[in-house]
């Protein structure tokens, strides 16, 4: 069984910094590409920031440098810094994941983590 779950979010004011994490747990030999998405309500889920085995990153638009994407592959972990948060960045916060249970390429799965809230408001 492989799991993926988030934490680390909570209310914060505009302009305020929180930092996100999701590990992966369980029977896992190798974690590929991973991802933030958000999701506020009443708007699809979007991507965030990327990052992928080899630590190439990519982030969205609106992102304008405020958060940063990170892997720790020691505690199958990525992590994601926001900073200056706004209100607009309100939302459900998912983690992504492709996981091997094997070593072979063929058996990567994408995983799915069950969100984490973030709230910005006064």
């Amino acid at each position: 069984q492989v799991q993926v779950m988030e934490s680390g979010g909570g209310l914060v004011q505009p302009g305020g910094s929180l930092t996100l994490s999701c590990a992966a747990s369980g029977n896992l030999m190798l974690i590929y590409d991973m991802a933030w998405y958000r999701q506020a309500p009443g708007k699809q889920r979007e991507l965030v920031a990327s990052i992928t085995a080899s630590r190439r990153t990519k982030y969205a638009d609106f992102v304008n440098g405020r958060f940063n994407i990170s892997r720790e592959t020691a505690k199958n972990a990525v992590y994601l810094q926001l900073k200056n948060l706004q209100p607009e960045d309100a939302a459900i916060y998912y983690c992504w994941a492709e996981i091997g249970a094997t070593w072979n390429i063929r058996d990567k799965k994408p995983y799915w983590g069950q969100g984490t809230q973030v709230i910005v408001s006064a």
